[in-house]
């Protein structure tokens, strides 16, 4: 049976893997954008999302966030606009037809030039009408998928494929680029990239406050100390993180310190304790108990077995940090 969003995926799928012929995650000549290859269902990874705009060629992906769980495919789009850490698992990819997926990094400062001609625009039409001013929307998750329209799907085939002609990115890039970013402002979940972008929102306070988190994840926290810092009450602090990330900031700092301990058992081969004290654990114990409970087995036996699937799937990089 033809399957139109199959075709229309076709040359994404036929770019992307000429530029990612072995399993990995692929920088590529353009800033901010990296192509991603599986060919196999993968054991769930952890990583730091970035505000970026994700997209899958071939294949399906679930993340999670929290308690909450994403699945998307070859006809939709995850977009992220917090630092935000994930547990994912690719769930649908095999040698003959592999995981094919890009992501592009939004860049947050090329935003509220965009919003200003929107909402200018938008004031005329309600003058023009009459209306009265639209309510600022609430807070919203910093996660979501959303269904590929064609226009935004023709600005990410057009990325793609500056691959194939190096010469024009610094020209067409930022063209490119700002409409990709226009067509996300545009789209249904348009409030997130908004919200971030306001200086006085609480949205972008909650986004201060999680890139000091990222940053200083291994020290103790204190909720009241952290308030202070983004300008908020702890009531608000509390409130308004959850509703953006699904997590509290105390959950939010223990998935950043058990990702980075399970990269350092993993990748630099260090022993539970070391990896435990090195992100701020004071308890051995506790940190074995929080490990077993995020990872489904004790420190040393989850890490074992991370390497050994990845070892198996010969990627390039582990799949520790990948967002692909």
């Amino acid at each position: 049976m033809f399957d139109p969003s199959a075709a229309r995926r076709q040359p994404f799928a036929e770019i992307i893997a000429r530029f990612a012929r072995e399993d990995g995650d692929h920088a590529t000549a353009v800033p901010g954008l990296t192509v991603h290859r599986r060919s196999e269902q993968a054991v769930p990874s952890c990583g730091a999302y970035r505000p970026s705009f994700a997209l899958i060629a071939q294949g399906a992906k679930k993340v999670m966030l929290g308690h909450e769980t994403y699945i998307y495919g070859g006809s939709d789009y995850l977009l992220t606009s917090f630092d935000l850490p994930v547990t994912s698992q690719i769930v649908e990819a095999s040698p003959e037809s592999p995981y094919l997926g890009m992501v592009f990094e939004i860049d947050a400062a090329k935003i509220p030039p965009l919003l200003a001609l929107l909402d200018r625009s938008a004031a005329e039409t309600r003058d023009a009408a009459g209306a009265a001013s639209e309510a600022s929307p609430p807070e919203q998750r910093g996660m979501s998928v959303a269904a590929l329209t064609p226009e935004l799907e023709d600005a990410a085939l057009r990325l793609l494929r500056l691959l194939d002609r190096p010469g024009d990115i610094p020209a067409l890039l930022p063209l490119i680029e700002q409409e990709l970013i226009f067509r996300l402002l545009t789209g249904p979940h348009a409030a997130r990239l908004r919200q971030l972008s306001m200086a006085e929102s609480q949205s972008h306070q909650i986004g201060r406050a999680c890139a000091w988190l990222k940053e200083h994840y291994a020290l103790p926290l204190r909720i009241e100390d952290l308030a202070r810092r983004v300008s908020m009450s702890v009531s608000s602090l509390h409130h308004h993180f959850k509703a953006i990330t699904a997590m509290s900031p105390m959950q939010y700092q223990k998935q950043l310190r058990l990702q980075e301990a399970r990269r350092l058992m993993v990748e630099d081969m260090l022993d539970a304790g070391s990896a435990g004290h090195q992100v701020g654990y004071e308890s051995p114990s506790q940190f074995s108990r929080e490990y077993a409970r995020q990872f489904g087995a004790p420190p040393l036996r989850d890490a074992g077995r991370t390497r050994r699937s990845l070892r198996g799937q010969r990627t390039g990089a582990p799949e520790l940090l990948s967002e692909g």
